[in-house]
């Protein structure tokens, strides 16, 4: 499976805002429709049920994977509550379930992963990282690459909206992040729809609320660019050999999210990273950077608010799950957490 899925998970909303022309009058109608693609996992199960058993054991096999929502609590404060997100603006995701209206409605803070997740917000650090995204050594990206990936990278660029003669000074990780997202998805930002995550924070201002970040953009970035290079090039390859499939990762995601079924993500990566010729090495390098490490930063900041109580967290999926998940931090920091949905 290929590393965008997760890529979709943890970071998808700093790539749907990375700086991009406007909206084509062509492009109009596909940034209308509902960008759905074909569910991946489904195909899988029909073609290589084997693939199929296999990455479903492993999910099941997952702790605390079992629910998007949790109740937090401690020592008789104010409940608060972790919710797990998806960075789209499909609707099936941004409409919220009763629950987590009722956990919003119940808080004090709002803590996301980054606070502001504007376009213009992300452009401006991007520009001011300019050491992280792009070769400032005199190195290019398309000695690293095959022409024929290179004339990828060049068309995925122009889809953007991005010039093209910038492409050859991209590190590979951010050509992978801007692959996550599909046109039809960029352009439905860019014409005002909200990922989850700024539609819960956009909640939380209307109501008087502080909205604050557990992470800032640069640090976002940072953790990115920390993926030893080679592994950067060899999550791109694999990315570059379903370039055509986005929307359908895309729909993947949303039915993982859906269904409860998000630990399924990263075994169901690793079989398609596998197909792509990418290493398990490569992949794990990644998610230690991605995830693991995040999620430490996350919870340090995390603490303090939820000693006061009160706090609604939304973070990607992803952050929750697993022995080095959210959840199971939180639990080792002596807090009582609860599935809730």
């Amino acid at each position: 499976m290929r590393l965008r899925l997760v890529f979709a998970f943890a970071v998808l909303a700093i790539a749907a805002a990375l700086p991009h022309a406007s909206v084509r009058a062509d492009d109009k109608g596909a940034a209308a429709d509902t960008c759905r693609g074909v569910d991946m996992l489904a195909e899988t199960a029909a073609r290589d049920p084997q693939t199929y058993s296999r990455i479903m054991a492993e999910a099941a096999a997952t702790k605390n994977a079992g629910a998007i929502l949790w109740r937090i609590e401690k020592d008789g404060r104010p409940a608060s509550y972790l919710f797990g997100t998806v960075h789209l603006t499909d609707e099936r995701v941004t409409s919220l379930s009763p629950a987590v209206k009722a956990g919003l409605n119940e808080a004090k803070v709002v803590a996301l992963e980054v606070s502001d997740l504007s376009e213009t917000a992300t452009a401006s650090v991007i520009a001011q990282s300019a050491p992280l995204v792009m070769f400032t050594d005199g190195r290019r990206l398309d000695s690293l690459l095959s022409n024929t990936e290179y004339d990828a990278v060049k068309t995925i660029i122009a889809r953007s909206g991005m010039p093209v003669d910038l492409a050859a000074s991209f590190k590979p990780w951010i050509v992978t992040m801007i692959l996550s997202v599909s046109d039809c998805e960029r352009n439905k930002v860019q014409q005002g729809a909200r990922v989850l995550d700024m539609k819960i924070a956009e909640i939380g201002k209307a109501r008087g609320l502080d909205v604050v970040g557990l992470e800032t953009i640069p640090a976002q970035l940072e953790s990115l660019a920390a993926v030893p290079e080679q592994q950067q090039i060899d999550m791109l390859r694999a990315s570059l050999k379903f370039a055509d499939r986005t929307n359908d990762m895309m729909e993947t995601l949303v039915q993982l999210y859906l269904s409860r079924k998000i630990s399924a993500a990263m075994p169901f990566q690793i079989a398609l990273a596998q197909q792509a010729g990418v290493t398990d090495q490569a992949f794990a390098g990644f998610q230690e950077k991605l995830l693991t490490e995040r999620n430490e930063k996350m919870r340090a900041v995390a603490e303090p608010l939820l000693d006061k109580g009160g706090v609604f967290i939304a973070v990607g999926a992803l952050h929750l799950p697993g022995d080095k998940g959210l959840v199971a931090l939180l639990r080792e920091s002596g807090y009582t957490i609860s599935p809730i949905e």
